[in-house]
């Protein structure tokens, strides 16, 4: 199928999970910010630069801007996707006011190219990192990407820019909303209101919360439209999918508002389910991130992520194909992942999904590829 969207074949997006270029890999890059942290035990961004390199080797620094897509850049540019989209989980800002949360990620606004290195289209920045650093670093977040040319989704200097989609192109259009909910670790303080920054924010994944939401999406959605939910949910661990986040995803379908649910926050990839030939990713994992050389969860491989390629038909939305490619990450940079690798997410898939009627089968190429069990 054809990447760039003719509409005869298919519309491809490329989505990824939580993309967290804050903290130590700004480190590596050309102009980091400076490297204090509030953590109880780090007191600065270089401590995670020094695990990488305890865990994997040296990490040449500064590195270029490209450096930490390694080898997706190749990947990418060999499937020619539409849109890229990815669920950036950190503030671009020189703040110098963190929020009283522990873990405060902020990415240099002087690093903004690793961004575009990678020519992402959307930013969604509903989550629980966009505010780390107080209101004034969002502004300077949006700002900064806005500049750079990148749309967002999820966040915005009041709650009418919060609540907008980020619209891509034409024929068809594809619109990007953005939502976070309190399972991730979002406060409700950091609701956008009419006069105040802020995300936005799902109070909870009640049916009435389904339906107030659907009804704003289907208010900007205009018929040939595609339309992504990106959805920053749940706990950082484990495999279980909360039956009312199901049951949320399901609605949105149902009343005709959403093609395809992109859920994130998980640092692993969850099940995913095809609905009524619609595409729910339950938690895509985190994409990029500074975790090499710390212990704990070795069981749920968070060293092996995943690019999620979705072809959709250009008319309906409907799904017509999955492809993941799997990839590693050594030295804060993804390398393609290894057969045995691939194996592993195939059958981790195969388990995390099998509740929902799906399957995967791995190709030759260790390529995974979503089929109807």
């Amino acid at each position: 199928m054809d990447g760039n969207g003719d509409g005869r074949t298919g519309v491809t997006l490329f989505l990824c999970g939580d993309v967290m270029t804050g903290r130590g890999i700004d480190q590596v890059l050309p102009n980091p910010v400076r490297p204090t942290l509030y953590e109880p035990y780090m007191r600065s961004a270089l401590g995670y630069v020094e695990l990488a390199e305890q865990a994997h080797g040296s990490i040449p620094r500064p590195v270029d801007f490209s450096y930490v897509w390694g080898d997706a850049l190749a990947e990418l540019e060999r499937r020619a996707p539409r849109y890229r989209i990815a669920n950036l989980e950190t503030s671009v800002t020189t703040s110098e006011e963190p929020e009283p949360k522990g873990i405060n990620y902020r990415m240099s606004p002087g690093n903004v190219e690793c961004l575009r290195a990678a020519r992402l289209d959307c930013c969604v920045l509903a989550n629980n990192h966009v505010l780390d650093w107080g209101r004034r670093g969002l502004i300077e977040t949006l700002g900064t990407l806005h500049r750079e040319g990148i749309a967002t989704a999820g966040a915005g200097s009041d709650a009418q820019g919060a609540a907008a989609p980020a619209v891509l192109g034409s024929e068809p259009r594809v619109l990007v909303f953005g939502f976070c909910s309190p399972t991730s670790g979002v406060p409700a303080s950091w609701e956008a209101a009419t006069d105040r920054p802020g995300v936005s924010f799902l109070a909870d994944l009640s049916p009435a919360t389904a339906e107030r939401t659907a009804e704003r999406i289907r208010a900007e959605r205009r018929p040939g439209d595609i339309v992504v939910a990106s959805i920053h949910w749940g706990e950082n661990w484990g495999y279980a999918i909360p039956a009312e986040q199901r049951a949320f995803a399901h609605a949105l379908i149902d009343m005709g508002a959403v093609d395809l649910v992109h859920g994130h926050s998980s640092h692993h990839p969850k099940g995913i389910e095809r609905y009524r030939e619609r595409l729910i990713l339950y938690g895509c994992g985190d994409f990029l991130n500074d975790y090499e050389g710390i212990s704990g969860h070795e069981e749920y491989r968070a060293d092996l992520v995943v690019a999620y390629f979705a072809t959709l038909e250009p008319t309906t939305g409907r799904l017509a194909r999955l492809s993941m490619i799997p990839f590693r990450c050594r030295r804060f940079r993804l390398e393609r992942a290894d057969r045995a690798d691939a194996e592993w997410l195939g059958r981790m898939f195969e388990r995390a999904s099998a509740a929902f009627g799906t399957a995967v089968e791995l190709s030759g190429d260790s390529e995974l590829e979503l089929v109807t069990a």
